[in-house]
Formats: structure tokens, C-alpha cells, sequence
């Protein structure tokens, strides 16, 4: 059997965000940042024409979502004990057990994730990712998408998935 794909990783595939992770103990992070670097894998059939998609129509899209997390703070909205709540005066509250955090709501974004992992950032990405892939590429059959995360060099983590065997 033979397969095809193609490989992204592109330097301008990156995004600077805060967050903290929560771990099963209840202890958590500080909270600090980094300086994430994102890596696509997508295989697919070939055209008649010889590509599985073209890089230049898929670039603009990873660069997007990788954009709308530039330069945020990440929440987990789907931690069963972190809240966040946005107050009339445009600030967004945060509180995890005895922790308390304020900031700009517009530099807040609450995920559907339970952790701000890299693993769960990839997940996050790679769903987003599929989405419009299938929005944009309605005649691409995917068979395999994968996306990691790197949150500092040499660590990085991924979620993939893959078409189930018929």
C-alpha cells in the first residue's frame, strides 16, 4: 500500500502564550510562558495532479490558528475546578483553588480543554485544523492528521488522528 502527505513546519508556525498546568494532586504551575513552535503532518490521497494539498493553500491556514493564540493567556475551560468569569469592566477573573488572577479579557482565551498541556494544544489545533481542512477541501479524503506542539526545544507534544480501517 502507498501513502502520501505532506510535512509542515514553518518558522512563522508559532505563537507566544502564557498558561500554567494543573496537575492530578491539585498543585499547579506558576504561572509563565512560552514560545510554542507548531508542526503539521497530512496525508491523504493524491490528485490527478499530483498533490495531496496545496502547501500554499494550507500555510495561511495553520498560520491563522496558530495567530488567534499569539501573545495570550490560555485557560482550560473544561478544568472542573479553574473558573473564569468576565466582569462588566472588561476584566476576566480567574480562580483556581487559592489562586487569583486578573487580566484584560481580551488577552484571555478559555479553551474547550481540560489542561493547557502542549499534548491538549495539539489536540486543539489538530481539530481546528481538520475542520477546515474539510470546510476548504471538500474532495481531499484524509486519511492521517498530526499536530505538535512545541513548547521548548526538543519537547514537544502531538495528537494525530486516523481514518478507521473500512
Amino acid at each position: 500500500m502507498e501513502n502520501w502527505g505532506i510535512d509542515l513546519a514553518k518558522q512563522a508556525f508559532k505563537f507566544s502564550a502564557a498558561h500554567f498546568l494543573i496537575f492530578p494532586d491539585g498543585t499547579c504551575e506558576r504561572l509563565h510562558g512560552h514560545n510554542y513552535r507548531v508542526f503539521t503532518e497530512v496525508d491523504a490521497g493524491i490528485t490527478e495532479y499530483g498533490l495531496v494539498i496545496d502547501f500554499k493553500k494550507i500555510k495561511p491556514i495553520v498560520k491563522r490558528l496558530v495567530d488567534e493564540l499569539d501573545e495570550h493567556l490560555l485557560l482550560p475551560g473544561e478544568h472542573p475546578e479553574l473558573m473564569a468569569a468576565e466582569r462588566d469592566d472588561g476584566v476576566t477573573e480567574i480562580h483556581y483553588l487559592d489562586r487569583y488572577y486578573a487580566a484584560p479579557t481580551e488577552d484571555v482565551i478559555v479553551l474547550p480543554i481540560n489542561n493547557t498541556s502542549s499534548e491538549n494544544l495539539a489536540c486543539f489545533l489538530g481539530r481546528r485544523l481538520m475542520d477546515e481542512l474539510q470546510q476548504q477541501f471538500p474532495s481531499v479524503i484524509l486519511d492521517r492528521v498530526l499536530v505538535a506542539v512545541e513548547e521548548t526545544s526538543g519537547q514537544r507534544g502531538r495528537w494525530e488522528w486516523t481514518q478507521p480501517p473500512e
